[in-house]
């Protein structure tokens, strides 16, 4: 049996999460979204500046199909599509409405014959740094670098309701605004400086690919050229 724990930072114990009460406006539609990393958790407990909890659950996964965007199958723009799908973008310009389409049609996955998605988490600081590469702002080497030294974390999403049914609550653990929120504060002036540096760093490279590329070139997911980028 392959069984994990599984964390999940709220303002309110969470004894028994519910399918039907999520957002579906969150980085991967509805579902309960949740890390495997205790001071993560407590952070987003805490991101409000008020005292929260640490819902702890034991997860079973065996017969579950299970995406992991972080496995090396797929790549930044497969984030960057089911983030489009799902999440409200600001396109300010025609290139970031056309660009919003084109990876949305060439790099988005199907989630629907899936229970588990495991990826990036866009917080606030780190969902400027998708903005600015559909608005052609960010060229995707330093979308790419930028959310992986920015040290965004992982977290692991409960889609289904199967998934839903194979959690078990564990107890609670009391998050002190105190200590989390002024660490959840650093994390995130951390992406903003790292974002900064990533722009001033994307000026200087003339080899790069920036979204209006992709969409001149029609390029694929098995485009060399892209490859070439990513697997800097």
């Amino acid at each position: 049996m392959s069984k994990i724990e599984l964390l999940h930072g709220s303002d309110h114990v969470i004894e028994k999460p519910d399918f039907y009460l999520g957002k579906t406006n969150n980085d991967y539609g509805r579902g309960f979204y949740c890390t495997r990393e205790l001071s993560m958790a407590m952070e987003w407990a805490c991101k409000q500046n008020t005292d929260g909890f640490v819902n702890k659950y034991s997860f079973e996964q065996d017969s579950l199909k299970v995406l992991n965007l972080l496995d090396g199958d797929y790549n930044i723009l497969h984030w960057m599509a089911l983030l489009l799908k799902h999440r409200t973008f600001r396109l300010s310009n025609e290139i970031a409405i056309d660009a919003r389409d084109y990876i949305i049609d060439n790099f988005s996955i199907d989630l629907k014959d899936y229970d588990v998605v495991i990826g990036y988490r866009a917080d606030d600081s780190y969902f400027s740094f998708a903005e600015s590469f559909v608005q052609n702002g960010l060229p995707l080497r330093s979308l790419n670098q930028a959310l992986r030294l920015g040290k965004l974390g992982e977290q692991t999403v409960l889609i289904s309701e199967k998934a839903f049914n194979r959690l078990k609550f564990e107890g609670a653990e009391l998050a002190d605004k105190t200590i989390y929120y002024p660490k959840f504060i650093t994390r995130d002036s951390s992406a903003r400086a790292t974002y900064r540096k990533e722009i001033r760093r994307g000026r200087s490279y003339k080899d790069d690919i920036f979204v209006l590329d992709i969409l001149r070139e029609e390029m694929k997911n098995d485009d060399p050229r892209i490859q070439r980028i990513l697997s800097k």
